[in-house]
């Protein structure tokens, strides 16, 4: 992966790493709830979902819209065939079960309210990531 350090503008990054942080802040502080995604949709698949929840997931389905309606959606490029991608989130997905938690939940709501748990489940998530990512593009190539 490359970056073109050249066309980097850390705006919309801001922008959307201050709106996350809101959103989370005012789902804790409006509602005593924990903006953790994968818990959110968890209790949408096998729960009676409350309707902030329901707002939630809206919420995030049309922001997505609302972009391309504003811009043009950014080009990317995936090197992962279909079958590693259902592999892939089909591990995230046992991984969250296990760390009883997502990135979201812990990694933003977790470590803001110094949660040890949280703070063990971030260094070993991002511990893992750092490790396959040298792995697959240095160690194995």
């Amino acid at each position: 992966m490359t970056i073109d350090w050249a066309s980097f503008t850390p705006w919309s990054a801001l922008a959307g790493g201050a709106l996350i942080g809101l959103a989370a802040s005012l789902l804790a502080l409006g509602a005593g709830r924990i903006a953790g995604i994968s818990g959110i949709v968890g209790n949408l698949v096998g729960g009676t979902p409350a309707r902030w929840q329901l707002a939630f997931v809206a919420g995030l389905l049309a922001a997505p819209v609302a972009w391309l309606l504003l811009a043009d959606a950014p080009s990317f490029r995936l090197d992962a065939g279909p079958v590693l991608q259902i592999v892939a989130g089909l591990l995230v997905g046992i991984g969250t079960r296990y760390a009883n938690g997502c990135t979201s939940g812990h990694g933003v709501c977790g470590l803001s309210r110094l949660s040890l748990r949280s703070l063990s489940a971030v260094l070993a998530f991002m511990g893992a990531g750092f490790v396959t990512v040298y792995l697959l593009r240095h160690a194995l190539v």
